[in-house]
């Protein structure tokens, strides 16, 4: 009786909703940090560019500033804590 009450008002609103459920959590540490790229890797900025510049080289400054990229190691990782990205 409660399934196929459930299951009727289920088709209400979508054909897939008892097989996509429970929905996964994005975590929101992650989703601040990182960005998705179409190939299945990760891109993120790099910390402390923008305060204490003065003791900083320009060398230094400018390797900073650049993208990082997701290691191998970690591309798995960032799919199970972003798994809608």
């Amino acid at each position: 009786m409660f399934l196929s009450r459930l299951v009727t008002t289920a088709k209400q609103f979508s054909t897939s909703a008892i097989s996509s459920f429970p929905k996964l959590k994005t975590h929101s540490g992650t989703k601040k940090r990182w960005r998705a790229l179409s190939n299945g890797k990760f891109k993120r900025a790099h910390a402390a560019h923008s305060h204490l510049n003065v003791t900083k080289r320009p060398g230094r400054k400018n390797a900073l500033c650049q993208t990082a990229y997701s290691s191998g190691a970690q591309t798995p990782t960032l799919k199970k804590l972003m798994p809608y990205a």
